[in-house]
């Protein structure tokens, strides 16, 4: 069922269900997250198992503001709160030593969690509410309301597509940013980013004061890497094959007419790319988007580029490599897991 997200009656059947151990789809500025509380381990083990997630993978947890950081996390150290000062409300998660007793199960059985405070109004209503409940709720646990593996939903009719019509969401439109949230582990003394997104590592380098790792960067590190969301290999992953290609590859392979017809779909940045297409012909193009030149912007509709051409029922999605620039980090991330 979706209901007007910033409706207060809508907001009131969320608490409500939330309270009782339910699971809710709920729009962020990232991804729409399936959430729960974080702190009820019967709730927590719902969003596994309708998700067919690990649950040893753990989830990220989102709070409303501070209080909810100081409830979960044993130790903020000062660049963690220079991050969380420039960012929060906003798309970036902190990985944080745990409090000893509260999430384990939303963690992952890890001395550490993830948290986030989102900047989506709606999302910003559901733990107000959430906070003002008795006992109240501190913070959400709420992966991307998606089957594992799969690409990430980024409306309310995505959710209702994966999860169908008895789970309740909270319709927010479409979302402003539509990848995951960056991700920045700070248990280990020094920032290090493992999950690029729509903040760079030269933004989060300048709020910090310095500089942010790769994991590559402390591979002699005795203190291995915590467990986050959206890093392995495989993921974000349409039914179809992704195959990413160069723009003189896929330029190459559009004119190969042998190799083009029912069952591909491209999405391309390069004007060639057009051309070629529209020389082909309508009874030979395949199906294609054009990506748009700015990484925001492309990174904002890429989840439903692809969940449209699996609609579509074609076999194979060509798409061309994006740019290799920081800005465009966190898209060139999510096609080479879909593409893996």
């Amino acid at each position: 069922m979706i209901l007007a997200g910033q409706a207060l009656a809508s907001i009131a059947a969320a608490t409500d269900t939330l309270r009782t151990g339910g699971l809710l789809g709920l729009p962020t500025e990232t991804v729409y997250g399936l959430a729960a509380d974080a702190e009820s381990g019967t709730a927590v083990a719902r969003i596994f198992a309708a998700k067919g997630r690990p649950a040893d993978h753990p989830l990220i947890v989102h709070v409303a503001d501070a209080t909810g950081v100081a409830h979960f996390a044993s130790e903020v150290p000062a660049f963690a709160q220079a991050l969380m000062q420039a960012f929060w409300p906003g798309p970036l998660t902190l990985i944080l030593p745990r409090r000893q007793g509260v999430a384990a199960a939303a963690a992952g059985g890890q001395d550490s969690i993830g948290l986030r405070c989102p900047a989506h109004p709606v999302a910003q209503a559901v733990l107000a509410a959430c906070a003002g409940l008795v006992p109240p709720v501190y913070g959400l646990a709420a992966p991307s309301a998606n089957r594992f593996g799969r690409v990430s939903p980024t409306t309310a009719a995505h959710v209702q597509e994966e999860f169908g019509p008895d789970l309740l969401i909270l319709d927010g439109g479409p979302c402003m940013v539509g990848i995951e949230s960056t991700i920045v582990d700070c248990t280990r003394g020094r920032p290090v980013l493992l999950r690029p997104g729509a903040i760079t590592p030269t933004e989060l380098a300048a709020a910090c004061g310095q500089a942010v790792l790769q994991p590559q960067d402390l591979a002699d590190s005795t203190q291995a890497a915590p467990r986050a969301s959206g890093t392995l290999a495989s993921h974000y992953a349409p039914r179809a094959r992704v195959r990413l290609l160069s723009a003189l590859a896929l330029l190459s392979a559009l004119r190969d007419e042998a190799r083009v017809g029912e069952g591909i779909a491209v999405y391309a940045r390069t004007v060639a790319t057009r051309d070629v297409l529209q020389l082909l012909g309508p009874e030979v193009a395949p199906p294609w988007r054009q990506m748009p030149p700015s990484a925001a912007s492309a990174a904002q509709q890429l989840f439903a580029v692809l969940r449209d051409f699996d609609s579509t029922g074609v076999t194979e999605i060509w798409v061309e490599t994006p740019p290799d620039s920081a800005d465009w980090a966190g898209v060139r991330d999510r096609l080479a897991r879909a593409a893996a």
